[in-house]
Parts: C-alpha cells; structure tokens; sequence
C-alpha cells in the first residue's frame, strides 16, 4: 500500500548546549541557517558583449575629451584654430539616423528633410557639451575629426574638410571594411554635412557659398600606420591626434608599440580628466529627443 499522508513538518529545536540568551548568535545561524547565503554571483559568467561595447565608446569618447580640453587651453599646440573634435556619439547617431534623412522628401529647394537629433546643438558647437567651443561650423570650424565605429567591431578615424569638401578616412587595419561597405558608412557624413550647413546657414550670405553636392572621400593608404586587432581604437584615436598637432605619423606607431600607446593613454585619461565619465553620454538624451 502507498501510504499519502503527507510527512509532517518537524519544528527543529537546539539542544540546550547550543541555545543562547543573545540574539543573532552566529553559532545559531550556521546550525539553523534563517536564508540562503553564498552563491550570489557567477565568477565565471560570460562576457556581456554590449556592456563591453559601451565601455569601449566610452574609452573612445574619454580621450576625444582630453584633445578637447588640450585644445581649448593651448590652442597654439595644435595646426589651426578652426577645427573641433566630436565623440563617437555624433557618428553613431548620425549613420542611425540616416535612413530617415534619405527617406524624407525634401522641398523644391532641396531643403526640409529631418536631420539627425541635435544638429543645430553640434553646427552651433553647443555640443560635445564638455569644453563647449560654440565655434560654427563653417563659419568659425573648418576641420572635423570624429572615430566612426563599423558594426560594433572596428573602430576607423574622419577628417572631415568643409574648405576641400571632402573627407580623409584612416584604418589601421584596410582589410577589416571592404570597398563597398565603406561607401555605406560614409554616406550619411558626405550627404548631410554639406545639407546641414545650407540648412542651419545663419544668413542667406553664408548659404550662397555652399551647395547640397555631396562631399568627396578617400581611405588614405600611404603611411598610415597599421595594427594589431584589438588596437584599432588607439591607433583611430592617434590618427586624430597627430593630424590635429601638424605632426607626421611618427616610426614609434606601429603595432609593435601598441601596447605602450595603449598604457599612455590609459594614464592620459586618469590624469587630465580624473572625473571624465561624468561626462559619458552626457549629450545623447537631448539629441535624440531633439530634431532641429
């Protein structure tokens, strides 16, 4: 026979050896515990991939705050005083928003398609809040540096030229984007670029001078330094670096040093800006809420 009475629930009790006047008895606890304890977290759990992608952004964007810094306190350091540095927040959110600008009917003028999300904020040179130069582009900015990111993987560097109207792009490694892929990414920075300064142009003086024809680019090959996988976030951000000071790429970066270029600029980052990731992302709520 099958017995179904249910066990029944024995009430545990200390032997009187083991009972206390005192509460909270750790002798008590480990004998009769009241909750589970240890085990609280995996030691060995996977690598949550997105979490390392922000951190890596956020790297990226920590030392283009240093440059902006460098330059806003000794802009003699650098080859001109008409240039600006953008985080890789302006890139990403521009190729985002992309599709919609080029979906958009524009008027019989060309004008009145939607831009990306605070473009009158960055033209204005409202932003990057942090070292806010509030330098127009076009009219007080001639040069924009800016790291792109291609498919949260690879990390490439832009010098966009608004005089030459056109745009120079290193990679440290060729071989990661091909031709046609890269056509694609630079595509929304060739097109919008020359419309938002039509479309934000202070007076119609400043709007005769430019015109909606795309920009030109080139991926410059020769002597630009390569590198190892897992550097192209440095080298992007040397590229920046050295093209901003009127230096030539120096023999010293190359793949072999990236590990020390890497270390420098770590203690860069804790040294010039020991606060800097109050700084991340600070911009990004009010330009994707903000179509100007």
């Amino acid at each position: 026979l099958v017995n179904l009475r249910k066990k029944s629930v024995r009430e545990r009790k200390l032997a009187p050896t083991q009972q206390t006047p005192f509460k909270g008895n750790s002798t008590t606890k480990q004998i009769i515990p009241n909750k589970q304890v240890g085990g609280g977290y995996d030691p060995f759990a996977p690598i949550d991939k997105m979490k390392s992608k922000e951190l890596t952004a956020w790297q990226m964007d920590a030392f283009i705050n240093i440059l902006r810094q460098r330059y806003q306190n000794h802009p003699e350091h650098f080859r001109s005083d008409r240039m600006c540095f953008l985080d890789h927040v302006f890139s990403r959110q521009w190729r985002a928003s992309y599709p919609d600008f080029k979906s958009d009917t524009p008027d019989a003028n060309g004008l009145g398609r939607r831009l990306p999300g605070g473009a009158w904020n960055y033209h204005a040179g409202l932003i990057p809040s942090f070292c806010q130069s509030k330098k127009v582009w076009g009219v007080d900015v001639d040069d924009i540096y800016a790291p792109v990111n291609f498919k949260n993987e690879h990390w490439i560097a832009i010098w966009i030229s608004i005089p030459k109207r056109h745009i120079v792009v290193w990679d440290s490694i060729v071989s990661h984007i091909r031709p046609a892929e890269l056509d694609e990414v630079m595509e929304p920075f060739v097109t919008m670029v020359p419309y938002l300064l039509i479309e934000c142009a202070l007076s119609d003086e400043q709007k005769v001078q430019y015109t909606l024809e795309p920009y030109t680019y080139a991926r410059q090959t020769v002597g630009v330094p390569q590198c190892r996988a897992g550097d192209c976030g440095v080298f992007t951000l040397k590229y920046i670096e050295c093209h901003a000071l009127g230096i030539e790429f120096p023999t010293a970066f190359d793949k072999k040093h990236g590990k020390t270029i890497r270390e420098k600029m770590a203690l860069d980052i804790f040294r010039e800006l020991p606060k800097c990731h109050e700084w991340e992302n600070q911009d990004s709520d009010e330009n994707l809420a903000t179509y100007d």
